[in-house]
C-alpha cells in the first residue's frame, strides 16, 4: 500500500473511496467464511477510506464453527495497517456486529450514534474526523447503516441530517456513505436540499449504483455522500472475487477534493 507521504506527494487533491456490506464475513447464505477473501480484495484495491457495515465484532458460536475464524476482531483484521474505529450496533447473546471506517489518515476523535428505532434492526451512524496531511480542517467520515422499512429510513435520514448540521462544519469536507437501503433514493434529494451533499453515482453517471444482490445487481441500495469534492471515479465492483463473497457489492469511488471551496487548502510541493 502507498504511504500518506505517496498521498501527499503525488495525489493530494484525491481520496479513493470504498464502502462495502461484508455481511459479517460470510457467504451469501452464510455457508462459507470469507472474510480472508475480503481481506485480500479490498487491500488489492489500496483505498485511503474503507466504510464498512455489517461487521462481526464477536461471535462465540462462529469461531468454533469456522476453524480458521480471526483471532483479532473482524474490523481489526480487516484494516492491517490502516486506521480503524468500530461502532457497536447489534448485540445479541452470542455477539455484536456493526459499522466500520478504516482509514489511511489518523482518527482524531470518533462517536457511534445509535439509531436504533426498535428491537427488530439495531442501527448506527460511526462519525470519525480524520487527519489529512496538508488540509486545514479535518475530514469527516460517516458509515451508515439504515433500516429496511421506509418509515424507519425517513427517521433515521432526519436523525443524520440533525448530526451534520450540529456536529460538521458548513466548510467541512464531509463524506457520507454506507447501506442505506433506500432503493426508492428518497435520501438522495434530501440530503441535498438540506445539506448540500451530492451523491457519487448521480453526479458521474446520473443514476445510483445498483449494488444488490451482488450475484445480478438490480437494487439500489448502497451510497457515498459528499460535500467539497467532485467525482472522478464512481464503479460497482463486480464479477469474480465480488459476485463470490458478501450479498452486497461494494462502490469504490474517486473523489477530487475542491480546491478553494469547502475543506481546500493551498499546499506548497
Amino acid at each position: 500500500m502507498a504511504s500518506v507521504g505517496d498521498f501527499v506527494l503525488n495525489n493530494h487533491l484525491s481520496l479513493k473511496v470504498a464502502t462495502y456490506n461484508i455481511h459479517k464475513g460470510l457467504s451469501l447464505f452464510n455457508q462459507r467464511l470469507v472474510v480472508h477473501d475480503v481481506r485480500e480484495a479490498l487491500q488489492a484495491l489500496s483505498p485511503d477510506l474503507i466504510f464498512l457495515q455489517e461487521v462481526q465484532g464477536a461471535h462465540s458460536q462462529r469461531i468454533q464453527r469456522f476453524s480458521n475464524w480471526p483471532v483479532a476482531p473482524q474490523h481489526e483484521y480487516l484494516a492491517g495497517d490502516l486506521h480503524v474505529a468500530y461502532g457497536l450496533n447489534a448485540r445479541y447473546k452470542l455477539g455484536h456486529h456493526g459499522n466500520a471506517l478504516l482509514s489511511r489518515f489518523p482518527i482524531l476523535r470518533w462517536h457511534n450514534q445509535d439509531l436504533t428505532l426498535h428491537r427488530f434492526e439495531q442501527r448506527g451512524v460511526l462519525h470519525c474526523e480524520l487527519d489529512v496531511p496538508g488540509w486545514h480542517q479535518p475530514l469527516h467520515a460517516l458509515c451508515v447503516h439504515l433500516n429496511l422499512r421506509a418509515m424507519d429510513r425517513r427517521k433515521q435520514v432526519r436523525m443524520l441530517i440533525e448530526r451534520v448540521i450540529s456536529d460538521v462544519p458548513e466548510d467541512a469536507p464531509l463524506v457520507l456513505a454506507g447501506d442505506f437501503n433506500d432503493w426508492r433514493g428518497e435520501a438522495t434529494l434530501q440530503f441535498a436540499r438540506e445539506l448540500g451533499l451530492i451523491e457519487a453515482f448521480n453526479a458521474l453517471h446520473g443514476t445510483s449504483a445498483k449494488s444488490f444482490p451482488a450475484s445480478l445487481p438490480i437494487l439500489s441500495l448502497d451510497r457515498v455522500y459528499l460535500r467539497g469534492f467532485t467525482v472522478q471515479v464512481a464503479n460497482v465492483l463486480g464479477g469474480v472475487p465480488w459476485s463470490n463473497l458478501s450479498d452486497h457489492a461494494p462502490l469504490y469511488t474517486v473523489l477530487h477534493r475542491n480546491e478553494g471551496g469547502p475543506g481546500a487548502a493551498a499546499i506548497e510541493l
